[in-house]
């Protein structure tokens, strides 16, 4: 369960996650307003950002965290010298670096959080019907079930959500394997 506070009142949402990742600690509202430089900043701190604002400039937030996490440290157009601390020390080492810098960036790009109704809808201007690839993934919606307990709503990480969609996509338009002919024999998709 995720929790939040939202014009000062206390508010929950179940949270998904296929990835099986634990719920953010630190949830503040976010929209349109929010510079990227901020929003990186928050979410290197290790705070969620629940987007309210147009669904498609979220997808432009990602992809702006993504270009700063990426970014190399230092002045932007000047190589960077070498120095003792930045060569690893062995391969193990250079991995070990390598893993920490993936973990890192997914963490800071799952830090958008999407809400959804209890029938996967997405509550925001401009967003896409993703309810099928949704209910693909997580199974058909049990609103009368979370009427009852009070928890219709979930929130997701953007990133996650994308990642179902293109599940969905993979699973609806096959994939060509030359070994099995031309295709003309299988009538469904290929996966």
């Amino acid at each position: 369960m995720a929790t939040w506070t939202e014009a000062d009142e206390p508010r929950s949402a179940r949270w998904r996650s296929e990835s099986g990742l634990a719920p953010p600690k630190r949830i503040v509202m976010a929209d349109d307003t929010l510079d990227a430089d901020t929003a990186f900043r928050l979410a290197c701190e290790g705070t969620a950002l629940l987007w309210r604002g147009d669904f498609q400039n979220a997808r432009q937030l990602v992809q702006a965290l993504a270009r700063r996490v990426d970014r190399k440290p230092g002045k932007p157009g000047k190589p960077k010298k070498p120095t003792q601390g930045t060569v690893p020390a062995s391969p193990a080492d250079a991995f070990h670096q390598h893993r920490q810098a993936q973990a890192r960036r997914a963490r800071v790009l799952a830090s958008v959080l999407i809400p959804l109704d209890a029938d996967y809808g997405i509550p925001l201007r401009r967003a896409p019907d993703m309810k099928l690839a949704c209910t693909e993934a997580w199974g058909p919606p049990d609103t009368a079930a979370a009427a009852q307990a009070g928890v219709g709503n979930s929130l997701v990480s953007l990133r996650e959500l994308l990642g179902l969609v293109g599940a969905h996509e993979w699973r609806k338009k096959g994939v060509a394997v030359p070994a099995l002919g031309d295709g003309s024999e299988a009538d469904g998709p290929r996966g």
